[in-house]
């Protein structure tokens, strides 16, 4: 029996990871804008004792119109809505900072960890690709390290803001008439490269301090800016020997700057198809697969590769010549992964566009639900894992299967809870300290 925990986070989308998963005779193509689908997707997380549910976004129209339901709702105003549907689950959202604000971030994150009693995240991401910046008045994308760069300082100022009220800043003396006391207010007074900030935030220090910070990237820089300040990574790996090379090489990274490697936890991506016997996990797996518009997924693959349209055939391997990854600029570790996996198992293109079709690069994982979690026991306890982002291919069919067949399997081993107990900030279900107020330290005395 082993005293570590795994961490689970549910990622939610629509009707689910696989592409095709809308056009089962189960699933509902208007899911995506339905509160109460996601509502019920929450609840059964919940009781599954998730640590945490996360919501991605963009800061523009996504994907492909005819191959999926596309469009989203603003996912912190969902996230506020699910906090009155929940008591325990965390509530982690995608927010871009290269396309918003610190100070209107800062502080709607802050109402949500304050309205949720504590469970707010925020996955960060710098947004790729020119599609989202000309929704911004930019003519191009900002290259990738400028963008890290203007994330790393998006953040020192986020962190600013949420220490800006000291944590007994209200006294509520209704005798001496004073409710507030104005020396324990601190303005951010920043003035950068990107941003000019000059007073506090106009929310009081929240529950957590600020909400656990999650990030996705895995380039160098991302690493980098992981290693630096995340808290939480979700991370796309197909091979055991690939992720126990990424998790040794992001925790030494978070040693070297300083911070204890155990406040970072790392959580792989993982899709989950499942039946009872592994031939029934097979012929679910083939259904999902039969239903995949392989043009839609031959457009979708030559922009990522960054290829003109008409250069990939579907029964044919990848061109032996393809851009290297410097000359990517927008996700440079997914271009990476996918390349790889294809050039590994030398698939055609056909048959990568179905292996790409459930995760987008996240590990397909088809069988029954023992094999499910020895999979998951596999990577955890051989130092490729502290948790996973579970990837449902169909919703809401397929977080009930997990939640109701692989999570008693692993309470059963020992590797997971079977309540969520007294803890109840998301900080504190992943063993984080709840950080101190920094204009307190002694740097700031």
């Amino acid at each position: 029996m082993t005293t570590r925990r795994l961490h689970l986070n549910a990622f939610l989308m629509s009707t689910g990871h696989h592409e095709a998963s809308w056009r089962l005779p189960e699933s509902d193509p208007y899911a995506h804008v339905d509160l109460r689908h996601y509502t019920r997707l929450a609840r059964t997380a919940e009781r599954g004792t998730f640590d945490s549910l996360f919501l991605a976004d963009s800061p523009q129209l996504w994907g492909d119109l005819g191959q999926r339901p596309a469009g989203a709702l603003e996912p912190l105003t969902l996230l506020t809505a699910l906090a009155t549907a929940t008591e325990h689950i965390g509530l982690i959202a995608t927010a871009s900072t290269s396309y918003n604000s610190p100070y209107n971030l800062a502080r709607r994150l802050a109402s949500l960890d304050i309205v949720s009693g504590g469970r707010a995240g925020w996955n960060i991401v710098t947004t790729a690709g020119a599609e989202a910046a000309r929704n911004f008045g930019l003519e191009q994308e900002p290259a990738h390290a400028e963008r890290y760069a203007r994330a790393a300082e998006f953040l020192d100022v986020a962190l600013k803001l949420w220490d800006s009220w000291e944590d007994d800043t209200i006294v509520a003396d209704k005798a001496a008439g004073v409710w507030g006391d104005d020396g324990k207010i601190h303005p951010a007074g920043h003035e950068g490269p990107y941003f000019r900030v000059a007073g506090a935030l106009n929310v009081p220090r929240s529950p957590q301090g600020y909400p656990l910070l999650v990030q996705a990237g895995s380039s160098a820089d991302g690493k980098a800016f992981a290693a630096r300040y995340a808290e939480a990574v979700f991370t796309a790996q197909q091979t055991l020997a690939d992720a126990q090379s990424f998790y040794a090489d992001l925790k030494d990274r978070t040693e070297r700057a300083g911070r204890n490697p155990e406040h970072l936890k790392v959580l792989p991506g993982i899709v989950p198809v499942l039946g009872s016997t592994e031939a029934e996990a097979r012929a679910a797996e083939q259904v999902l697969e039969d239903h995949i518009v392989p043009e839609h997924g031959l457009r979708r693959l030559e922009r990522l590769l960054q290829l003109a349209p008409g250069v990939l055939e579907l029964d044919r391997q990848l061109p032996a010549e393809l851009p290297p990854e410097s000359a990517v600029e927008g996700a440079k570790s997914r271009y990476t992964l996918v390349v790889e996996l294809a050039r590994r198992e030398r698939l055609t293109v056909r048959q990568l566009i179905g292996r790409l079709g459930g995760g987008r690069g996240h590990q397909t994982f088809t069988g029954t639900p023992e094999q499910i979690a020895d999979r998951i026991e596999t990577w955890f306890t051989r130092g490729a894992a502290d948790g996973f982002n579970i990837m449902p291919p169909v919703l809401p069919s397929g977080l009930d299967a997990f939640v109701d067949h692989v999570v008693p399997i692993l309470r059963a081993r020992g590797l997971f809870r079977t309540e969520y107990g007294p803890r109840r900030t998301l900080r504190e279900r992943y063993g984080l300290p709840r950080p101190a107020n920094q204009h307190l330290s002694p740097a700031f005395a």
